[in-house]
């Protein structure tokens, strides 16, 4: 499956790798640029969103927004601005520029990433993020179907609470990747203001004995997280 492109354009370099280094996590394929005047030199139209900061150097965020929106061909690149710049009416104005959402400072790496996920769903384009899969995903004898919300193990149907079948999916889509409990919690509470880390292990445990013999494919990392060998 194609990953989705994504540009974040910031002059803080330390905050453009955090970024970066956490869309990457997601499984998106990211570039940076420190300035819009560097990021207006890239092909913006080959990618899936910008994240922009506003408060920059000769060229603002703002008037980077407003070049990509009067350009028939990046007209229709989704847009996110994460700043500083936190009142009402900079807001306000930032929408009116045709962002797709506005994120002020200091925010969340969590917010960040459930943000952009938002984004990339409403706006139709192309996702990495953990509902861009397939409708029907299978390993040894466990078959998820996507569309249907439903797991089948060794054909016989064994029902799942949606968060259980959103880990399920998750470990099984990526066999041998190791996923911090923070990482699941991302994933698959992205909305929820205070989760526990401890309800990662509660959903593991229940999903290992529901799964039966499959159960034991659900690994454990001692002091990293959760992973799916087959």
């Amino acid at each position: 499956m194609e990953r989705t492109k994504i540009l974040v354009v910031d002059d803080e370099e330390t905050l453009c790798d955090v970024l970066k280094f956490n869309l990457e996590i997601e499984g998106y394929d990211v570039d940076v640029a420190y300035s819009a005047e560097e990021a207006l030199r890239l092909p913006l139209n080959s990618y899936g969103l910008v994240l922009l900061d506003v408060m920059m150097g000769e060229i603002s965020g703002f008037r980077m927004a407003r070049m990509m929106r009067d350009n028939p061909a990046t007209a229709d690149v989704p847009i996110i601005f994460c700043t500083a710049k936190d009142t009402e009416d900079e807001m306000v104005a930032g929408l009116r520029l045709g962002a797709d959402d506005y994120i002020t400072k200091p925010y969340s790496i969590r917010n960040v990433l459930a943000r952009v996920q938002t984004v990339l769903r409403r706006t139709g384009r192309k996702e990495s993020g953990p509902d861009a899969t397939d409708e029907r995903i299978a390993c040894l004898g466990l078959v998820i179907d996507t569309a249907q919300k439903r797991l089948t193990v060794d054909g016989t149907e064994v029902p799942l609470p949606k968060k259980e079948l959103e880990i399920l999916r998750l470990l099984i889509a990526n066999p041998g990747r190791i996923f911090s409990r923070g990482e699941i919690l991302t994933r698959v509470w992205p909305d929820e203001v205070v989760v526990l880390d401890r309800t990662v292990d509660v959903n593991i445990t229940r999903l290992r004995r529901k799964l039966g013999e499959y159960g034991k494919h659900i690994i454990t990392r001692p002091g990293y997280g959760y992973g799916f060998k087959a």
